[in-house]
């Protein structure tokens, strides 16, 4: 039986002025935009057709805050399918209350970095299938890495980066991927901090190389322009699952377009 491809839109939520939730789009982690209030934007991906949620609260990690969940409740009471809830998650705790907030789905970056054993805490506790570990990638043209691509005639590798984007690691994503899914991992969420908000099109290489190295499902984000690029992912990087932001907040496309568009091509999706 051939799985679905799954569409999932994500907002990326920060705190405004007054201290209250708001949804932001920037371009390269950078030069963010107020885009709508979180919970409306839930509802409305909602009975869109979206086949999950994502909420990522993307100033916790660097602010070494927790993860605003008064409005992932909010949210949760909005939405029937699938969320995935990110940012400031640190500890097993930090897990479970993002949980019991109504998430079905974490998603851990710094956290898993900075403490590894996270990874098996949770899937232990809570059951792999809710622990998605997500990377913040970024192409390096150097000798550091330990997996490289051939991009544009340059060797290059990708390094996880923290906080956002704004630190480096050192870490190479795809040995990083192998070992969460060893660690117990139920879904790697492969972010491209040189295609964020671009419209340019996902990472290939960089999907490819990290679908190519694990068996875990794979959610390709950064860079959707559009369906084309969904088709792309789908059929030349082996993705699970496509997220976009911009080309859905805005109305560039809908979810059922962009579903349409993949189905009349053969890509199975769920109608």
């Amino acid at each position: 039986m051939t799985l679905t491809k799954r569409i999932i839109p994500c907002i990326d939520v920060d705190l405004n002025d007054e201290g209250e939730a708001a949804v932001y789009t920037g371009v390269n982690f950078e030069d963010l935009q107020y885009t709508g209030d979180p919970v409306e934007m839930a509802k409305k991906y909602n009975e869109a057709g979206a086949d999950e949620f994502v909420f990522l609260d993307i100033t916790a990690s660097a602010e070494g805050r927790e993860t605003m969940l008064d409005t992932v409740s909010a949210v949760a009471d909005e939405v029937f399918i699938p969320l995935t809830v990110g940012g400031g998650i640190r500890t097993r705790e930090d897990i479970k209350e993002t949980l019991r907030a109504g998430a079905d789905k974490v998603s851990i970056n710094s956290g898993a970095i900075a403490n590894p054993d996270l990874i098996n805490e949770g899937a232990r506790s809570f059951g792999s299938q809710c622990i998605v570990i997500s990377v913040d990638a970024r192409r390096r043209y150097d000798e550091d890495g330990e997996y490289y691509e051939e991009i544009d005639g340059e060797s290059c590798w990708f390094e996880c980066t923290v906080k956002g984007g704004r630190e480096g690691t050192g870490l190479d994503v795809v040995e990083w991927a192998e070992e969460a899914e060893e660690r117990g991992s139920g879904e790697l969420f492969v972010n491209s901090i040189d295609a964020d908000g671009t419209k340019d099109g996902y990472d290939i290489p960089l999907v490819r190389a990290v679908t190519d190295a694990v068996s875990t499902p794979v959610i390709a984000s950064s860079g959707c322009g559009g369906p084309e690029d969904m088709y792309e992912v789908f059929t030349e990087a082996d993705a699970d699952a496509g997220l976009a932001a911009s080309i859905f907040h805005f109305g560039e496309y809908s979810i059922a377009e962009t579903k349409e568009y993949l189905a009349e091509r053969g890509v199975p999706v769920r109608l």
